[in-house]
């Protein structure tokens, strides 16, 4: 009990240096201690306990730019580490309600400074259902707008996604991830595939972002999961949006094809330059490749991505890859494509339910899958050696 109050002494000495009030020199040494124990978890729980504390570091991240600058990063980088802890996000939502809509009201703020900080905590913070549900519910992504930029939330976190120059002073990288872990929900994902909004295509070219990675997995998991929605599936690979394109495009390399296969390519995947190089993320290619998966779900999506020659740049990603997820992922895409069309009933595969006996079998064999992968890098990083690709059988 004496540790508890000990605890709790310090907590209010350290509220009452973070306030605004306290000379600059012990604000940012309360605030750098304050963020050095967010290093560890123990750390980060104490933290999640103190309620008074988290009201004061909330505080001081409102401070008007310029007012006790470093005080002010270390409270906002600490924010961003306590998000990060998914244990204590409800710890951390009860001590501070309607966070969400604060740190988005900051992330899409063009001049703020933290507006990364408050765009990778709120990336954080999403990871939970709950925390998101209240962006779409409280935060008016879905309908409200602001009387400055007159747009809905959502369609105004795609435009600072996507405008060069959104905020001069703060990268928003993490936007993307926040959009994706958003696009989980049935209401966002419908809301980003209205075509008469046309978000879908100012986010296609974030996909070939070079700036981030961050920036293109996210993208690139916003669009995966948009494609779950197989009603769109047409509408996302016809002339209005060309998707197939701009995912196949990263998983391109600078292979020359014959001039009957260069015809049933897309025009922008034809006659590469011999320096084309592909996306270096591997996780990054096997997401591609599995939004492109959801793309054949169908039998009408099947039919298109199989018409505009997905199996050849497969077949030389194939070839390329050296990472064993990926060409797995790859090598059941590219088993889809030139296998036969499933029996009658089926043509939907987003919409088969499977029996609990065949899924647990399933489940079965994609540990035995893993476990042989990982068998299989093992060996590789003693012995490397080529690995021919697929051919069509």
């Amino acid at each position: 009990m004496e540790s508890r109050l000990e605890i709790a002494d310090v907590a209010q000495e350290f509220v009452t240096f973070l306030t605004q009030g306290s000379p600059p020199n012990i604000q940012a040494e309360a605030a750098r201690y304050v963020l050095g124990l967010t290093g560890s978890e123990t750390g980060r729980s104490l933290l999640a306990s103190q309620k008074g504390l988290l009201q004061a570091l909330a505080k001081l991240l409102e401070a008007p730019p310029g007012a006790a600058a470093g005080a002010v990063g270390d409270a906002w980088r600490t924010l961003v580490n306590l998000c990060a802890e998914p244990s204590i996000h409800g710890s951390l939502l009860a001590a501070l309600p309607g966070l969400p809509s604060q740190l988005l009201a900051r992330a899409l703020a063009p001049n703020w400074p933290w507006a990364g900080e408050a765009a990778a905590a709120l990336a954080n913070l999403s990871r939970e259902a709950g925390a998101f549900r209240e962006l779409l519910e409280d935060g008016g992504l879905e309908s409200a707008s602001d009387k400055t930029y007159q747009e809905p939330g959502l369609a105004r976190l795609v435009t600072a996604l996507t405008t060069p120059g959104y905020n001069p002073h703060a990268p928003l990288h993490y936007l993307a991830s926040l959009l994706s872990n958003l696009s989980q929900l049935p209401e966002a994902r419908d809301f980003l595939l209205d075509p008469n909004r046309h978000l879908i295509q100012r986010l296609l070219p974030l996909i070939h972002c070079p700036d981030s990675a961050v920036r293109r997995m996210g993208v690139v998991g916003t669009l995966r999961n948009c494609c779950f929605e197989h009603r769109s599936h047409e509408w996302l690979l016809g002339p209005q949006v060309e998707l197939l394109t701009f995912l196949l495009m990263p998983l391109a390399g600078p292979e020359e094809f014959s001039e009957d296969e260069m015809d049933r390519l897309p025009i922008d995947l034809q006659y590469l330059p011999p320096e084309k190089e592909r996306e270096p993320d591997a996780d990054i290619r096997k997401m591609l490749i599995e939004t492109i998966m959801l793309l054949t779900a169908t039998a009408p999506g099947r039919k298109l991505v199989k018409d505009q020659g997905a199996y050849l740049v497969l077949r030389e990603l194939h070839n390329w890859e050296r990472d064993p997820n990926v060409r797995l992922a790859c090598e059941k895409l590219i088993q889809v494509l030139i296998g036969d069309e499933p029996e009658a009933g089926m043509e939907n595969l987003l919409e088969v339910s499977v029996p609990p006996d065949v899924e647990q079998r399933l489940q079965q064999l994609d540990q035995q899958e893993q476990q042989q992968l990982q068998q299989e890098r093992e060996e590789a990083l003693q012995s490397p050696s080529r690995l021919d690709g697929l051919g069509p059988s």
